[in-house]
This record gives structure tokens, sequence and C-alpha cells, in this order.
């Protein structure tokens, strides 16, 4: 009984929240660079806005795409396509929402610290999730997401200030 448990838990774990994570980490990273080099290049955040929402958007629906594309799910367990599909999608549009929406406060300084700080909180989010469900590391975790974002970061700063 404890082997189907186990068997329950892991099929919860690759058919649900592997594609959450997924859609997560790729819309926590991917909208990164239009939304903060649309912010340092303009310094209003309401564009900023609407390129992060756009982006979301965009990303959110590629991604479902992607995902519910990429495999049947019956050679290699990973259940409905469609489900992993929406699943996917919608973690991406979350992803990348929520440091979207700092910039709907009007101040351009302080729409940009809040979103860096929204930032900061998604990657220590997504180390803990991974550290927690999927047994990662959670030191190893967090360098790795960090470093996209950090990447992802540096080149939307030089594109920013070099457009702005």
């Amino acid at each position: 009984m404890a082997d189907a448990g186990a068997a329950l838990s892991d099929k919860f774990l690759l058919q649900r929240v592997q594609p959450a994570m997924t859609g997560l980490i790729d819309g926590s990273l991917s909208t990164l660079a239009p939304i903060f080099a649309v912010a340092l290049a303009t310094h209003q955040p309401h564009y900023a806005f609407f390129a992060g929402l756009a982006t979301a958007i965009g990303a959110g629906v590629s991604m479902a795409f992607s995902e519910g594309l990429s495999d049947t799910g019956d050679l290699t367990g990973r259940g409905n396509p469609y489900r992993r599909g929406l699943i996917t999608g919608f973690g991406t549009f979350f992803g990348g929402f929520l440091h979207t929406l700092p910039f709907l406060i009007p101040q351009y300084r302080a729409a940009l610290l809040v979103a860096a700080v929204t930032v900061a909180l998604e990657l220590l989010t997504l180390a803990s999730i991974r550290w927690r469900l999927f047994h990662a590391g959670f030191l190893s975790s967090f360098a790795s997401v960090t470093v996209g974002g950090a990447i992802i970061a540096g080149v939307s700063t030089l594109l920013g200030v070099a457009a702005g």
C-alpha cells in the first residue's frame, strides 16, 4: 500500500508539480528582460507594466503550446498533454506577471525597487519549492535560478541603459 501512495505522489509530482515549476521558472526568468529593459529605457513604469503584461501573456501561451505539443504523455508517463500545457502556461503567466505588478506604482524608483524585491522573493520561493518537493539542494537550486536571473538582468540593464 505504501508503494501505491509513493507512486501516486511521484505521478502527481511528474504530471502536476513539474509542469507548474517549469512554467514558474520560465515565467520568472523569461519576462525579466523586456520588463526591466523598458523600465530602464523609458523611466515610465506604466510602459514597463504593459510590456510585462504582454510578455507574460505571450510567454504563457507559448509555453502552454510547447508543453502540450512536446509529447502525448503515453511513452513518458507525463500525463494528459492538454492538462500539462494548461498548468505550464498558467505557471509561466503567473511567474512573469508577479514582478510586473510593481510597475503599477507610478513612481519610477519605487516601482523598480519593489519589482527587484519581488524578483528576489520569487527566486527564493522557487529554490524552496525545488528543495522541498524535488529534494534538490537549496543552495544549488537558488544558485541555478539566480545565475539565469542575473544573466537576464544584466542583458536587460545593458539594453535599457543603451536605449535610454
